[in-house]
């Protein structure tokens, strides 16, 4: 049993080593590989040098180089903007939640439905109002019978009987039965629950029989859909760069509509989990735009009258830094010739140049692979 379990971690420490030894190999092949293509990239820089000395002192001495057929574009000046791309939606500047005016109470009929269109004023549920009409026909018993000895004690008062206490206290008995008529009637007319806004019935979670208190998540929500923003998160590295009157895009795609607004409200703060602010623009009205559809937020951050652009894959490195490739028109021959270029911003597939290139440059857009600087092209078979 010990000489299996000794076999075992020998097998296993074998393995290991022959692992390491396989990554160790792996790594130096790479590296080696890398090290050849450096000297080839060295090796056609410097045939082409000695081929172009040698064919200037003996024109015979090196037979006819064939040229790379390759695809050129002008460059020209023209605007040339940057934008934050960013995931959002609609929602409506007005949402209201429907509150009774008093203490609220056992629903007893519902006048509206979810998606209603609903106005100012309009009667959307009534509330149990049993106890307080009772009460009110009691207060009204009682307002009569206060008057009644009211006017008795006035026509005593007007024959000189009785006192003045004795008048005034049945006049102060009248004026608190007519008080106590009003509160009630006050109280009765709060078992009508109106809205107070116009809009569109959004959501209707109560049902009869049911209390109702105005709470979000037992009652009525009115949306006013002709008020309407988009509202985004923005990266906090794109702090600097907007800010209320950007120039935003609000592109719906549902419905296959772009709307042009400004930025309407700027957070100041900075949401600690994702890392970025709010934001939101007001949006023009628009019937087929509703809230919470999703949009896609462009900000316009960056723009300039006359840039010179280049598509993005054109760009290449070596160790001086960035470089294109042109084609440059030598004796009647064309060549290609490095240019080395100071990139700016970077939207889509287009590049903006801050130097290196000029309106009229021919840039070679494909078959730029494997060029060197000086070579013989063609751009047609």
């Amino acid at each position: 049993m010990q000489t299996s379990i000794q076999q075992l971690l020998i097998s296993s420490s074998l393995l290991l080593l022959i692992a390491c030894g396989s990554n160790s190999l792996v790594d130096k092949k790479k590296a080696e590989l890398a090290k050849l293509k450096e000297v080839q990239l060295s090796a056609t820089e410097q045939i082409a040098i000695l081929e172009k000395e040698i064919l200037q002192l003996d024109s015979s001495a090196i037979p006819p180089e064939k040229p790379k057929l390759v695809v050129t574009a002008p460059l020209n000046s023209a605007p040339f903007t940057h934008y934050i791309d960013l995931q959002g939606k609609i929602e409506a500047v007005n949402i209201s939640y429907i509150t009774p005016r008093g203490m609220g109470g056992q629903v007893r009929a519902i006048y509206v439905r979810q998606g209603d269109q609903v106005s100012k004023g309009k009667l959307l549920l009534k509330l149990d109002d049993a106890v307080i009409h009772q009460q009110l026909q009691t207060a009204k018993t009682q307002l009569e019978y206060a008057k009644n000895l009211y006017n008795r004690q006035k026509n005593l008062w007007d024959q000189n009987i009785g006192t003045e206490v004795q008048l005034i206290t049945a006049k102060n008995n009248v004026d608190q039965a007519e008080r106590q008529i009003a509160i009630l009637e006050e109280q009765l007319a709060m078992t009508n629950v109106y809205s107070q806004v116009s809009g569109i019935a959004d959501e209707v979670n109560i049902k009869v029989g049911e209390t109702f208190t105005g709470s979000p998540l037992n009652g009525i929500r009115i949306v006013n859909t002709s008020d309407l923003k988009a509202v985004a998160q923005v990266p906090e590295n794109y702090l600097d760069r907007v800010k209320v009157g950007s120039r935003v895009k609000v592109i719906l795609p549902d419905i296959n509509k772009t709307f042009n607004t400004k930025v309407s409200v700027s957070g100041k703060l900075i949401d600690p989990n994702s890392r970025s602010f709010y934001i939101e623009s007001k949006m023009p009205s628009d019937k087929q735009v509703r809230p919470n559809q999703i949009a896609n937020i462009r900000i316009e951050d960056y723009t300039v009258k006359d840039a010179i652009t280049i598509p993005v894959n054109t760009l290449q490195n070596d160790e001086k830094g960035k470089f294109v490739l042109v084609a440059i028109n030598e004796g009647g021959k064309l060549r290609a010739k490095k240019r080395p270029v100071e990139t700016g911003e970077l939207y889509g597939n287009e590049l903006e140049i801050h130097k290196g290139l000029q309106a009229g440059d021919q840039l070679i857009t494909e078959g730029f692979q494997g060029l060197y600087d000086g070579q013989l092209i063609t751009t047609t078979l």
